[in-house]
């Protein structure tokens, strides 16, 4: 996003309430020559000159003035209006409601500060080209006021589109990606978009979303998404699955989102090898889930923190519609990051810890198995250090390559891995400097890494048989040492991992990686 501050009037020209004769003098000053001109034509351009440096230097001893008493005490001043131009088609409420906190400023620094809030939130909504704020003097009969003018340029071209291939966090799989947005379309700030995505796996994604920031007086954005979406997991669990159904936004700020999403589910076996357990949920399912997250992100980098800490906790409950193929469960998940910087070769120390939990719910719900897509899968060499989404990864082990498995179908020796109700997993990662010049210009580094985790059947009255001693015992462990190369959109890692503990089933082996990890 562009400095909010770029556009947004350092000098601000403010009438106050005991200098208000000098600074009508700073916005127009006239100069008594101008009205000599007996001496002629030479007089009367010194004259000019002799004005424009006079104007010069009031400007500067009245600017000077300003900027000390703005450092030695509150300024007060009180906002007589807000001028908004430049919006051919955008409705006047929206801007308004993204500089409320202009009019309730009271001095010259909390309206320099809500100002500068101001101009990013109108570059939020991404349907300006550029956002001007600048600070005008009020009328001349109410001194010590002053106007806001708030100058916009709307997108001239509100049709844009992207395409690229990518490769997502959980290292499952590459895919193409391609989107087309269409903004502003009805005055509202209203963002439209299609979006297709094909992975190399062969799922797919087919999705038409809208967003609204201001929503019938809402203070939050709202967001809805039409999806039509199938994920391959013949490779690890014998099924693919297939939804249809809408997701709404119903809450959204800083730290906090609530999420309402229904579908139409279908799991298929086009294989015919799936597991008894597998075997057992194909077929159709109704998800209806509201989805509350708290995010708090205070690291000085996603791709490679060296300071400060997050925390994110999932909460989620599903069957809140009457159908009887609705999937009821309750599911939590918390994770938290924290970073110590060492004070030398930009070293520092990034130690993570990831825990969920999922559990049907309803009559009988002790004696019921958990809905797999529901379910925690372990695996897959991305990153821990950038991502924030829960247990998942681990290093050296094969995506849904740990945890609980049931052979395929007879005649086959190959096994399904059907996930765990509770999943914890743990790392930590050491990254440092490189002592090469050129390296550490590109923000190519090393690291040297452990993580560990593990999951646990509950469901199905298997709760009774969980024991914390057991659960450790069975940990999954491997350490490792790698080189990392950051770019502006994910984190490339060549590492050597060493698998020091797996179980019988498990698919891990020790060996170089090459990987991708995106932020999330």
């Amino acid at each position: 996003m562009a400095n909010p501050t770029e556009n947004l009037d350092a000098n601000p020209q403010i009438r106050e309430p005991e200098a208000e004769e000098e600074v009508e003098e700073l916005n127009g000053y006239e100069g008594d020559d101008g009205e000599e001109d007996d001496d002629g034509e030479d007089d009367d351009t010194e004259s000019k000159s002799q004005t424009r440096e006079s104007g010069s230097s009031v400007d500067r001893i009245k600017a000077e003035s300003l900027f000390r008493r703005m450092r030695a005490a509150p300024v007060p001043v009180r906002v007589h209006d807000v001028i908004i131009s430049g919006n051919e088609k955008t409705k006047d409420h929206i801007i308004e409601a993204e500089v409320d906190a202009v009019r309730e400023a009271t001095t010259l620094q909390e309206l320099l500060e809500a100002s500068r809030v101001a101009n990013s939130n109108l570059r939020a909504l991404d349907i300006f080209d550029s956002v001007n704020i600048t600070l005008d003097s009020g009328p001349p009969e109410l001194p010590g006021t002053t106007n806001v003018v708030i100058e916009v340029v709307e997108s001239k071209n509100p049709l844009t589109g992207q395409i690229g291939a990518y490769t997502r966090a959980e290292a499952r799989s590459s895919s193409v990606e391609a989107s087309l947005k269409y903004k502003n379309i009805f005055g509202y700030g209203d963002i439209w978009d299609g979006s297709i995505v094909y992975g190399c796996d062969n799922s797919a994604e087919v999705g038409l979303g809208m967003y609204l920031p201001r929503f019938r007086g809402l203070s939050t954005p709202f967001t809805s998404r039409l999806f039509l979406s199938t994920q391959d997991w013949l490779k690890f669990s014998s099924y693919k699955e297939r939804s249809l159904g809408l997701s709404l936004g119903l809450f959204s700020s800083k730290y906090h989102e609530l999420i309402y999403t229904i579908a139409w589910r279908n799991l298929i076996d086009p294989s015919q090898a799936a597991a008894v357990s597998i075997r057992r949920q194909l077929g159709h399912s109704l998800l209806s889930a509201l989805k509350y997250t708290f995010r708090f992100d205070q690291r000085n980098s996603s791709l490679r923190p060296t300071n400060g800490y997050a925390f994110i906790s999932t909460s989620q409950i599903g069957g809140l519609a009457p159908d009887s193929r609705s999937l009821r469960f309750l599911k939590q998940e918390v994770d938290l990051r924290y970073a110590v910087p060492f004070g030398f070769y930009n070293a520092a120390i990034n130690f993570g810890v990831s825990g969920g939990v999922s559990f049907p719910w309803g009559s009988g719900y002790q004696n019921r198995p958990s809905s797999i897509p529901e379910r925690f899968f372990l695996g897959g060499n991305s990153s821990p250090v950038c991502s924030l989404s829960g247990p998942s990864a681990l290093w050296g082990f094969k995506t849904r390559g740990v945890g609980p498995s049931e052979p395929k179908r007879k005649g086959d020796s190959e096994r399904d891995f059907v996930g765990g109700d509770a999943a914890v997993t743990a790392f930590a990662d050491l990254s440092f400097d490189l002592p090469v010049r050129w390296l550490r210009e590109r923000g190519i580094h090393g690291h040297v890494f452990a993580c560990a985790g593990n999951m646990a059947k509950l469901s199905e009255n298997e709760f009774r048989n969980f024991t914390a001693p057991k659960f450790l015992e069975t940990f999954r462990t491997s350490v490792g040492a790698g080189i990392v190369l950051p770019t502006s959109l994910f984190r490339m890692e060549l590492n050597y991992c060493h698998i020091l503990k797996k179980q019988e089933h498990d698919q891990a082996r020790s060996g170089v990686f090459l990987t991708f990890s995106a932020s999330s």
